[in-house]
């Protein structure tokens, strides 16, 4: 834990249930409690979440302040932050599916449920894309797919998955060669699918937090030892752009299906948020736990 003043516990309130992939996703006791308590995050937030310091993956146990219960009868329809497992190719340049794992999702996890009224599933919930499960999560998260590769099974699977009503986000990827690999794979998924360039003006950076400009973060290390907002990639040695975009795929209806967060590192932000105030102040609380709201919100609305 680091030393930065803990923020006071906000007690979940409201009701949320998910409904499976039909689009009635969500149910709320009241008015959507989540916008009123999540503008407290900048108030009372305090950096005191668990960072891995550089040793990844870190001890998946679930330390006793990342846990709390569950009522019975909301058991099975809480949120719940699940990252995708898939296989990589041998060449280019990413990570893995378990990047900044598992301490990302103990913290994101925990700070929905002290800032919002979200009934969340605590700890690191990880699915594989084939097999029941898939089935049971109506949002899923994929992390570094710079060097992704989809089985056949899975590109039936993901295809089924999001027309059914599913939602993905992808995160932590920079570069022309990475987006290609991924815009590559998800080609597979949907031969015609075109990905649409969101606009600032696009109400999922309006959607509880008001953002101003696109967020782009770097790795921890790129900002404390090179003061870089940004992490470099070069093709043919040349450095690509390195502006942030944040682009989406939609079904025939017009329904975004897929957020892909490229050229930015909202992971590390909700994982490294303990290990250095600056970091915090500037990327985790401006930038990382507001555009995360801002896509659940819009994800579970729309």
């Amino acid at each position: 834990m680091a030393n930065f003043e803990n923020p006071a516990v906000i007690k979940p309130s409201g009701c949320f249930k998910t409904f499976g992939l039909a689009r009635k996703w969500v149910r709320f006791g009241g008015p959507f409690l989540l916008v009123l308590l999540t503008f407290s995050l900048c108030a009372q937030f305090r950096g005191g979440g668990r960072g891995n310091r550089g040793q990844r993956p870190s001890d998946p146990t679930l330390p006793a302040e990342y846990s709390w219960e569950i009522a019975p009868s909301f058991h099975e329809d809480v949120f719940t932050f699940a990252r995708l497992e898939y296989e990589r190719n041998g060449w280019g340049r990413g990570g893995y599916w378990d990047t900044d794992s598992p301490d990302a999702d103990f913290n994101l996890a925990l700070r929905l449920h002290q800032m919002t009224s979200l009934k969340v599933r605590p700890g690191f919930n990880h699915i594989p894309i084939t097999g029941q499960d898939l089935e049971n999560h109506p949002f899923v998260y994929m992390i570094e797919p710079g060097k992704l590769e989809f089985r056949d099974e899975e590109v039936l699977a993901m295809r089924q998955y999001l027309l059914n009503g599913g939602f993905m986000m992808i995160d932590d990827f920079w570069g022309s060669g990475e987006w290609n690999n991924f815009a590559g794979q998800m080609k597979r998924v949907f031969p015609n699918g075109e990905w649409v360039d969101l606009p600032i003006d696009h109400a999922i950076f309006h959607s509880v937090f008001e953002l101003k400009e696109k967020p782009q973060m770097p790795a921890i290390e790129n900002y404390l030892y090179r003061g870089m907002t940004f992490e470099p990639r070069f093709s043919n040695g040349v450095m690509d752009p390195s502006e942030p975009h944040y682009r989406a795929l939609m079904d025939p209806s017009g329904r975004m299906m897929v957020i892909a967060c490229h050229n930015t590192d909202l992971g590390d932000g909700w994982e490294r948020e303990g290990e250095d105030e600056r970091y915090f102040r500037k990327f985790s609380e401006a930038m990382a736990y507001p555009m995360a709201i801002n896509i659940f919100f819009y994800a579970m609305t729309h």
